[in-house]
């Protein structure tokens, strides 16, 4: 009865007019930069932070969040009709639903796409629903030393699920703590590492660092490759699947949403380690599996349920505990203490229309994104056709004017520019600047929470491992960091095993 009453309250918040202009916003702008290949949720709401300023704090979450799942729900069109996925958990998504279009079956590719989505994405959002009270009152029970652990996690988490070299995402995640390091030291008041610059007395903008890491350094990349699309505009002609194509799909589509709701949770999990682990599942299982890679319709609906259903559950320790999982759920933290609001527990009983309405929004979401995909391919179609070239002026235009709308300041602009730059080198290094930005995130935070565990034991460090629930989770760190480790240590030993 008391998760009805806090539903009761959430939907009365959504239903607002405003809330339900912002929640369509959101979910329009998902789509189209999911349509649109070279953007990204990350980029956009990287981009989109300086106006949330501007708008109440519910209108600005429920916008960014609507973005992050809408952008799950387009990235599929791309990859379907183009071979291009517009977001990464859509690269799984391309191969068999790039063979489905070539087969003339775009039309049942898409309705795939969008009926497992929107499956995944109610879901996703009761298990949300479910978890927020219980996780909330276990936060309660979080000291400063448990959370310091629980941000240790996380950020190996993040590392460890991660795709790439583990060496450069930990070298990502030890330079986004000693950005995090630069400004005022919150107990003694002394700049520290400002380099005598007043501007960063108070730090590293996060909103320069974002956009430049995600919005100016993509920008240079794709402005860098060749741009080749076939599209398989005219094949697009059913959308309803057969009965076959039902009794394929929904199991898919169901085992894709139970695995991306768990991965979700976890920390580096989200969107695209669901839609590939869906993937992985469907074809281990699969009595038909040679159909993959040539259209099977599970390879299709098994991703992009996982996908919706691990954007959604992604919110879970971001509104619970406090802590982003991945790098969209640092830019809401971000967008939250823009607005002052510090994310964990304190969120549900000091602001519960903004938690309850945010949660009620994504069922609103779900319904509007069905509508936004299905009946509207065509006009995503007509924008495939719009060449890169003459979007990235205006977006760089956008972004600059975003940064300096903040503090009214020139030094972010340089700051942006400085770390699109950056950006673009690890990029061609092949490192990730996700991890970046979530050691750039929770770094402060771990400061501030070890600092703290240390004041009331007195300096004693042992106060980490003397704590049950602070030990267990720095255990469950060590445990997931040899899970990873091992098999690269026996690799480089049967090497040299054969090399002697």
């Amino acid at each position: 009865m008391e998760l009805l009453s806090h539903l009761a309250l959430g939907f009365e918040t959504a239903l607002s007019l405003q809330n339900l202009a912002y929640c369509f916003l959101g979910c329009l702008l998902g789509t189209l930069i999911g349509v649109l290949p070279g953007l990204g949720p990350s980029t956009t709401i990287a981009m989109l932070l300086p106006i949330t300023y501007t708008l109440e704090p519910v209108a600005a979450l429920i916008m960014l969040s609507g973005i992050y799942y809408g952008a799950q729900y387009g990235g599929s069109t791309t990859a379907i009709l183009v071979n291009l996925p517009g977001e990464s958990s859509a690269v799984v998504t391309a191969i068999d639903g790039y063979q489905m279009a070539r087969n003339g079956r775009a039309g049942t590719a898409l309705a795939t796409a969008g009926l497992s989505s929107f499956l995944a994405g109610c879901v996703a959002t009761l298990v949300l629903a479910a978890f927020a009270v219980p996780m909330s009152e276990l936060a309660f029970k979080f000291g400063p030393a448990e959370y310091f652990s629980l941000m240790i996690l996380g950020l190996v988490g993040a590392v460890v699920l991660a795709s790439g070299s583990l060496i450069k995402a930990i070298g990502m995640i030890l330079l986004g703590l000693v950005l995090g390091l630069i400004g005022t030291d919150v107990n003694s008041g002394v700049a520290r590492y400002s380099f005598g610059i007043p501007e960063l007395t108070d730090g590293v903008n996060f909103v320069a660092v974002a956009m430049g890491l995600f919005g100016f350094a993509e920008i240079i990349v794709n402005v860098e490759q060749r741009e080749h699309r076939e599209t398989f505009t005219n094949k697009v002609t059913s959308l309803f699947p057969t009965m076959e194509d039902f009794r394929r799909m929904l199991p898919a589509a169901a085992r894709g949403t139970a695995l991306g709701t768990a991965l979700g949770m976890l920390p580096g999990g989200g969107a695209t380690l669901s839609a590939f682990a869906a993937y992985t599942l469907e074809k281990k299982i699969s009595n038909r599996p040679e159909e993959f890679g040539r259209g099977a319709i599970e390879g299709v609906a098994g991703p992009e349920a996982a996908n919706n259903a691990g954007a959604q559950t992604s919110f879970v320790p971001l509104l619970t505990l406090g802590i982003p999982s991945n790098v969209v759920m640092a830019l809401m933290v971000g967008a939250m203490t823009i607005h002052n609001i510090q994310p964990g527990p304190q969120v549900m009983t000091s602001n519960p229309e903004l938690f309850w309405g945010l949660i009620a929004s994504m069922w609103l979401g779900n319904a509007m994104l069905i509508v936004l995909n299905l009946p509207l391919i065509g006009l995503w179609v007509k924008l495939l056709k719009v060449p890169y070239r003459l979007l990235y002026p205006a977006i760089l235009v956008f972004c600059c004017i975003g940064v300096y709308s903040i503090n009214n300041n020139t030094f972010d602009v340089f700051i942006t520019v400085l770390f699109g730059i950056a950006g673009y080198i690890f990029a061609r290094c092949g490192m990730e600047p996700a991890p970046l930005l979530l050691g750039f995130v929770l770094g402060p935070m771990m400061e501030e929470n070890l600092r703290r565990a240390l004041l009331l034991s007195r300096g004693d460090f042992s106060t980490l491992v003397t704590r049950p629930l602070s030990a267990g989770l720095l255990v469950a760190t060590v445990v997931m960091v040899l899970i990873v480790a091992l098999p690269a240590i026996r690799k480089t030993r049967e090497e040299a095993f054969q090399e002697a």
